[in-house]
This record gives C-alpha cells, structure tokens and sequence, in this order.
C-alpha cells in the first residue's frame, strides 16, 4: 500500500511537471512546445527562451523549493514535537526577510563588503543570506546555553518579531519605490530563478536535504521523547545543531532565491501523515519531499494559468495551506 501511494505521488509530479512545461500566461501550442524540446524544429528564440529558459528552470526551482520547504517544516515538527511549527517559527525567514528589506530599502538595492559589490538580484539574495545566517548563528550559539526546546522556539518567534519591527521601521523611512521593491519581493515566485542560478540553488538545498535524511533515526527516536532518546545514547545537542544547520539551509535557499513563501513548509508534513498514516520518518520524509514538490507546482501552474499575466505565489499558497491547518487544529481540539 505505501510502495503504491509513492508511486501515485511520483506520477503526479510527473504530470504536474510536464504541464508547468507545456501551460503558460503565454499561450504556445503543445505541438510547438514538444518540437523545441525535442530539437525536431527550429522555433523563434522568443519561443524557445519562454520553454528552455523561464518554464523549464521554472519547473525545476517549484520542486527544489518544494521539497526543502516541506522538508524543513517536518524537521521542526519533531525536533518541537509542536504540529504548528514550520519554517519561519525560528526567525530564519525573518532574518533573510530583514537582509532583503536593508538591502533594498537602506541601501536602494546595491551593497559592497570591500573590494566586492552587489547590485540588484545579487544584492538580494546576498542580503537573505546574511540574514538568515545571522539568524541560524545566534540560534546555534543559544543553543550551547539553552537546552530546552520549547525555551529555543522562543527565543526563534521573539527573533521574528524583532526583525518584524526592524522591518516596519525601514519601510517607514524608505522611499516609495523601495517599499514597492520589497512588497513585490515579498509576494514570492518561482521566476526568478534562471538557468544560471539553478544549480547554485540545487547545490544548497540538496545539502539540507541530504542533512535531513542522515537525520532519519535520530527524528523517530527523539519523537518517542528527550529522555527516552538520551537513554539511547543520542547526543540531542549535536541532532539539535545539525538540524538546525539543515533547517537553515533549506529556508534560506528558498527564501534568497524566491521569496518569502508561505504555508508549504508548515502545511505540507501534515498532507505527507494523511496519506500515509505513519510517523516513521523513513517514509515520511521521502513522503513530504514529494508533496512538498507536487503542491509547489500546482501553486505555480495555478500562478501562471491566468493569460498575459502571473498570480503573487503567496496569493496561491494560503487557498491550500490554511485549511490543512485547520483540519489539525480541529482535530486535535477533538482529541
């Protein structure tokens, strides 16, 4: 039953995959579509540059961002044991979104450390990295003092809120055209990611990726409990690290590269438990990989449908994210 239920969710990747290819805001015929990526024709570059260089890359970034996503928010969920907790709970997010919001709207979208400069998307992206990792810093250094778990996600939420006033207070003194930068960063897409920069990205999520799968037996033993896993001899504050260390790796990625995306992260672990009905990582972290992906691109196809324009992909995400979550609130009200 469980090898069948994967195999539905890889040909629903699958399919959602082919159809970001073929389905666009500009409409290109399915004929035209399979010539160019078969080579059998030569095409307008307009038309091979929308298939090859924006849907293709476009594909490609919604399932990694997907993926790390998910993966993350899953991460969380146990290391907290809280089904609310997802990927911006420890001010990861909000730390990239704080590096964003100073380099747009403090510095007009350029910065330079030494003899190196950034401008534009560059600039952004180096701002969420910094930020973000700013953030993992203090959280691992806090760690070191803090051992308890439900003390740490506080000091992660008390860290959003900061950088959320910080934020404000940029957005107060910036100008009007940095303000409309940062709202418009802060929508989130998947476009934004050329050809170029993907396998920067891939590189850097697949690194937390790999990070949470080596971090499998350790996740089924600490759900069981602190005590009962330090019984065991795992060393909770070197899984505790690791885990942050991938959990950073995988919002900031995503984050620098596509924005701020909600719901995914922490709405996608609990679509995984549904199907499955299982709480052994083993299955369900490869589980919420998929989904992860598979909701990554229906929101884009959903984005992008609309003729001769694209949908914010955080107007999509919430259509799917907030009755997942309320369907765990209620149920666990009923418990």
């Amino acid at each position: 039953m469980t090898t069948a239920r994967f195999i539905i969710l890889l040909i629903a990747t699958a399919v959602l995959s082919v159809m970001n290819i073929y389905l666009g805001s500009v409409d290109i015929p399915a004929g035209v579509v399979t010539d160019v990526l078969t080579g059998s024709r030569p095409e307008s570059d307009a038309v091979r540059y929308i298939i090859l260089e924006s849907r293709i890359p476009q594909m490609l970034t919604a399932i990694i961002a997907g993926a790390a996503l998910a993966s993350s928010g899953l991460l969380l969920q146990t290391a907290f044991r809280n089904p609310l907790a997802g990927p911006s709970v420890l001010g990861i997010n909000s730390g990239a979104s704080l590096g964003v919001a100073v380099v747009i709207l403090l510095f007009g979208g350029s910065v330079s450390a030494g003899a190196m400069s950034w401008s534009g998307y560059a600039a952004v992206m180096a701002g969420a990295f910094a930020g973000s990792l700013a953030v993992i810093g203090v959280l691992l250094a806090l760690s070191a003092i803090i051992r308890s778990d439900l003390m740490l996600l506080i000091v992660g939420v008390m860290i959003g809120y900061l950088a959320s006033s910080l934020i404000m207070l940029l957005n107060y003194t910036s100008t009007a055209d940095g303000i409309q930068s940062y709202v418009m960063w802060g929508m989130g897409n998947f476009n934004g990611v050329t050809a170029a920069k993907l396998p920067v990205f891939a590189a850097i999520a697949g690194t937390g990726i790999v990070l949470s799968l080596l971090l499998v037996k350790s996740l089924n033993v600490i759900q069981l409990g602190a005590d009962y896993a330090a019984s065991l001899g795992i060393n909770l504050w070197r899984v505790r690290n690791t885990l942050l260390l991938a959990t950073g790796l995988l919002s900031s990625s995503v984050t620098a590269f596509c924005g701020p995306i909600a719901f995914i992260g922490l709405a996608m672990p609990h679509v995984a438990r549904m199907i499955f009905r299982t709480s052994d990582h083993r299955i369900l972290l490869p589980a919420t990989l998929l989904v992860g992906s598979a909701v990554a691109l229906l929101c884009n196809l959903v984005c992008v449908l609309p003729a001769h324009m694209v949908l914010p992909l955080n107007a999509v995400t919430p259509v799917v994210g907030v009755p997942v979550i309320l369907y765990v609130i209620l149920r666990r009200t009923r418990r």
